[in-house]
Parts: structure tokens; C-alpha cells; sequence
């Protein structure tokens, strides 16, 4: 049955059988074990034969499983070794042993699929979830979609629009570069053990036509902009850039969850110049 995005998924009946394996905190492991959210996942992706699939964290392989019976060749990126082990024994899966904050995607296209556009999905460790999407926005031109499993939290922070209590560096760093849209959300007695907090789906698509920025820099201005989301911007965004010489034009008379992703954007490339007279200082 099809199940409208943006609705909880439930059904305790559903719940997979969990291989024995002691989940790792310092992993952040909570594995996936709800048959109806894995196949809610499934569909949201619609995985075709030739995609070249990677799947970050995939713990005991609620979603691997599905993904292989759909296409040819599956990589997936399982930092715990004990995991990784058992996963080789699987059938037309690559199992990358590895840090995915330390994983060149572009090379990984190239060596597993030939150069071809990426589709990464996982059930990322929420405590890490924040870092590894930076991580993926550098290599955005070699990924066609991602779909995660998200703390709820940060899947609302991702996708929140200006004037929103949820908007923020997140959502402008982000949304420069990726189309965004949260599908589902998930309990916690989806997972075993179960987490504390409420998850999300989320689907990412990578912008075609996109403003290229310095992303270092980009970040530095957006997070002095939110560094006291109550002032108006003046007292903050405002004499950053008159350190920086600033002379164009930019309303400061806002608070800074007021200020569009296209806004922050232009004011990047404006103050891009400037970017080397700073280093020089």
C-alpha cells in the first residue's frame, strides 16, 4: 500500500529479526528493524538495475538487502569491522571498511561504477550526521540523489524555510547546493535498541544550475549571520563585513532567519573578492 510522504510509519508487526550484534555507542549504532519503514525507503529511492548504489552505515543490512535484490552492484561504506566482516560474505556487494568522513566520493564513482553518477542513501549515525553531509557537499557533482535516515531535528533544520524557528546554517549551507524534501518520519521502536529521539527521511537532490562558492567561506558568513539568531544582523553580519571592507549593498536591519538562501548566496559571491585581502591580514 502506498503511504503518503510526511507521515509517520508504524507497524509493530513488521519488525525484522535482529542478528545477534552488540550495538557500539561510540558508533551511534540504533539498527534499522521495521519491515514497512525499509520498504517505505525503498520505494522513496526506486532503485533501478544499472544505478550506481552506495549505502553509508549499513549495520546488519535491513536496507542492503532490498537494494541488492534490485541492483547489479552495491558499495557500501561500514565502519565497524565486525559489521564489515560479515557483510563480504554477501553476495554482489563491495564492502568498504572506512570512515565515510574520510571516503573520496568522486574517486570512489570512479573505480566502483566507471565515473558514474552516484545514489547514496543510509541510516547515518546521528552523531556524526551533521559532519558527513558537509562532507558530501564537496563532492555534490558526482552524487544524482541521497536519501537518509536522519534524527527528525536536523531533517527539520535541513529543509526549514526562511522566517522558520527551524532555519538556520544548516538549512542555507545545504540548500545552496540540493533540492530538499522530507518523506517520512519514524518512530523510535523502528530501531533496536531504539533511539531517544524521533527520526526522518530525507531526499536530496543536487541543484543542476548553482551559484559555485568558496564552501569555507560561504560557511564562515553564514555561521557569524546565526552566531545570535535574536540580534538584528547589524550587530553581527553587519561589522563583519565592514572588517572586511564591504561596500556593496546588503540589508543588515534583519535578523538573520529573515535573509533567503539566494540572499546569503549573492553576498558570498560579492564578498568573495575580499576573501584574499582577509588571508593577507
Amino acid at each position: 500500500m502506498n503511504r503518503p510522504w510526511g507521515t509517520t510509519v508504524r507497524n509493530a508487526s513488521s519488525r525484522q529479526s535482529v542478528a545477534h550484534h552488540i550495538p557500539r555507542k561510540r558508533f551511534g549504532q540504533h539498527f534499522l528493524a521495521d519491515a514497512a519503514v525499509t520498504d517505505a525507503i525503498v520505494r522513496a529511492i526506486r532503485p533501478e538495475a544499472a544505478d550506481a548504489m552506495v549505502e553509508i552505515g549499513p549495520g546488519l543490512g535491513a536496507l542492503t538487502r532490498p537494494l541488492l535484490e534490485r541492483v547489479e552492484r552495491l558499495t557500501v561504506i561500514e565502519l565497524d569491522r565486525d559489521l564489515a566482516a560479515r557483510l563480504r560474505a554477501w553476495p554482489k556487494l563491495h564492502v568498504r571498511q572506512a570512515d565515510a568522513l574520510k571516503v573520496d566520493f568522486r574517486a570512489l564513482a570512479e573505480t566502483d561504477f566507471g565515473g558514474a553518477q552516484l545514489r547514496v542513501c543510509g541510516n547515518l549515525p546521528y552523531n556524526i550526521s551533521s559532519p558527513i553531509l558537509f562532507h558530501l557537499l564537496a563532492f555534490a557533482e558526482a552524487i544524482r540523489d541521497q536519501h537518509f535516515m536522519l534524527q527528525k531535528e536536523v531533517v527539520d533544520r535541513m529543509v526549514a524555510a526562511p522566517c522558520h524557528k527551524d532555519y538556520g546554517r544548516l538549512s542555507v549551507m545545504l540548500q545552496w547546493r540540493y533540492a530538499m524534501e522530507k518523506l517520512l518520519d519514524v518512530p523510535p521502536e523502528a530501531f533496536s535498541p531504539p533511539p531517544r529521539v524521533q527520526s526522518a527521511v530525507v531526499r536530496m537532490r543536487p541543484h543542476a544550475a548553482f551559484a559555485p562558492l568558496d564552501v569555507a567561506a560561504f560557511s564562515d558568513l553564514v555561521r557569524v549571520a546565526f552566531s545570535q539568531r535574536r540580534k538584528l544582523l547589524r550587530h553581527t553580519l553587519g561589522r563583519w563585513l565592514e572588517e572586511r571592507g564591504f561596500a556593496g549593498r546588503f540589508d543588515v536591519q534583519r535578523r538573520a532567519e529573515e535573509v533567503p538562501v539566494a540572499e546569503y548566496v549573492a553576498l558570498a559571491g560579492a564578498t568573495r573578492a575580499l576573501a584574499g585581502t582577509e588571508g593577507e591580514r
